[in-house]
């Protein structure tokens, strides 16, 4: 994968051939099972947030891909706002994960990152060839959006550690699938050398 272009007209200053994907983190969960899913969520957004700030250590930039939850006119910073409110079921793990000036972000319609979005010119402006998958669901937005890396030849870790889903079973299911068909490196972040991925 080749970089066209320097930089996106200064847009994009970072230049790295890995980037940190967390999805749909900012997210307030209020939906039915939300409470499930925050049971698993809130301990993978802690193993997250040390896992971040390794790759900042690493000069690998964070790209924020999260849900517009169906709002055209939605803002991703009036979300952020949002999820931190008193009472958001979702507010701890925002908190936890809030983004940074020099964070990336892009809002996604549906379930993969890539799907009508500008994650993949934003990617190769970067110079990225390298994906660390995290965040929520495990069995539905990270695995679409893993799908569509895989078909975009990027090279995958997914860290079991930090993607999480409604049950166990079904975020264990998810990662060996992504495992298996899509080549993915699942180690937890924890076993990860991020100064010694290959080039």
């Amino acid at each position: 994968m080749t970089r066209r272009n320097h930089d996106l007209h200064g847009a994009a200053p970072d230049n790295s051939r890995t980037a940190l994907l967390l999805i749909d983190v900012i997210n307030d969960l209020d939906f039915p099972e939300g409470d499930r899913l925050l049971a698993h969520a809130l301990p993978m957004a802690h193993r997250i947030c040390a896992l971040k700030q390794r790759c900042v250590d690493a000069g690998i930039p964070a790209v924020y891909v999260n849900d517009n939850f169906g709002r055209w006119q939605s803002n991703f910073h009036r979300q952020i706002e949002h999820c931190l409110e008193d009472g958001v079921r979702g507010r701890e793990i925002a908190l936890l994960l809030k983004p940074g000036e020099q964070d990336y972000f892009v809002l996604k319609p549906k379930h993969s990152g890539f799907y009508g979005t500008t994650l993949e010119i934003l990617l190769e402006s970067l110079g990225v060839q390298r994906l660390i998958l995290t965040g929520m669901a495990g069995n539905i937005c990270v695995l679409f959006t893993a799908n569509d890396a895989y078909m975009r030849d990027y090279r995958l870790i997914i860290p079991s550690d930090c993607v999480a889903s409604e049950s166990e079973e079904d975020n264990g299911y998810a990662l060996r699938q992504m495992q298996r068909f899509l080549k993915a490196d699942i180690r937890p972040s924890t076993e990860i050398d991020l100064e010694q991925l290959p080039a």
